[in-house]
């Protein structure tokens, strides 16, 4: 009799012990985070909110990690480099250049922010507040050839689209970059950035750069430091320049008439590296100014506006670009 109790005591605790393990098994496939406290992520938005339209660069600022070995994000799945700021006198942060891409949805986003220091690391959380910018439409008439492509202009655009990604596929690890950013040209704005431009009738890609006007054969500057990573002469921005300036930010020059500079060469801010044109797919000289930051297609005027002051902390936490004109239709440079 007592045999048969301590048997069916013993049945007890292991169907017990079975329900206990079960039960954690489920908690931690559902919660994984809250049984092991130590390994927890930071709570989204915890850390500070920003906000900016498509197309606009956000400057986030990480306090107080002087000794920090690597800092950087992830935002919708692109990378986001920081770099550390020096304040004499001051405790020193990492600042990381957000680009808001033009087709970005708006709404919240998460930037996670990785905090390294030696072999240890702890992780941030940013609420990115994306609002949603409203894009001019133009409507453009052109020669056929110059909007319906044949077979092989196509697989011609598909090889040199393919060159361009290879050439860019690695960003330099250094910046490269200050804080004065310059425009590579004086003239008027014709091709508003992210503008929806329907062709002969037919919707294009938005515009993805501006458009500046000004006479041909006049000089064209880099916009700052950095390493020309390619030039190329395509089908639809012509000849054109593209400077690395490291920490995944590039700025594309197209439509050049001439070009000034080759592959690998070191350029600085202000020095000439071509010539507006009309080569590619355009109506008239001018210059395509293009930026990309991090993958993302922001507009190149929010770079004059980024709120740095002799390379000191930023005022702000987000670059307005200028105010757009209004150019005349037929007036309009063209390049997609």
């Amino acid at each position: 009799m007592m045999l048969t109790a301590l048997k069916q005591a013993q049945l007890r605790i292991s169907r017990l012990d079975r329900a206990v393990i079960t039960a954690v098994v489920l908690l931690s496939s559902v919660f994984p985070v809250e049984l092991f406290p130590n390994t927890l992520p930071a709570s989204k938005g915890l850390d500070g909110q920003y906000s900016g339209k498509q197309g606009q660069v956000v400057v986030v600022k990480v306090q107080g990690e002087e000794q920090a070995t690597e800092v950087k994000g992830t935002f919708l799945s692109r990378t986001i480099p920081f770099f550390r700021e020096f304040r004499p006198g001051e405790p020193t942060g990492y600042i990381g250049l957000l680009g808001i891409d033009m087709q970005d949805d708006p709404g919240t986003h998460e930037l996670a922010v990785e905090v390294k220091q030696g072999e240890q690391a702890k992780q941030l959380s940013f609420n990115i507040l994306v609002a949603k910018e409203k894009f001019a439409v133009e409507h453009l008439k052109l020669p056929k050839e110059k909007v319906d492509l044949d077979e092989k202009a196509v697989a011609r655009w598909k090889a040199e689209q393919e060159q361009v990604k290879e050439a860019l596929a690695e960003n330099s690890r250094l910046k490269l970059w200050h804080s004065n950013f310059l425009e590579p040209v004086n003239g008027k704005r014709t091709g508003i950035f992210g503008s929806v431009r329907i062709m002969n009738g037919q919707p294009r890609n938005p515009h993805n750069g501006e458009d500046i006007g000004a006479p041909l054969g006049a000089d064209v500057a880099a916009t700052n430091d950095g390493i020309v990573r390619i030039t190329v002469d395509h089908i639809f921005s012509g000849k054109g320049v593209f400077v690395d300036h490291g920490l995944g930010f590039y700025s594309m020059y197209f439509h050049l008439s001439e070009i000034l500079v080759k592959d690998g060469d070191l350029v600085t801010a202000g020095q000439i590296i071509g010539k507006v044109g009309a080569t590619g797919r355009a109506t008239g000289p001018h210059l395509h100014w293009g930026v990309k930051l991090n993958g993302a297609r922001v507009n190149p005027y929010s770079l004059l506006d980024l709120p740095f002051k002799n390379g000191s902390t930023p005022t702000a936490t987000v670059a307005t670009p200028t105010p757009e004109p209004t150019p005349a239709p037929q007036a309009v440079p063209v390049k997609e």
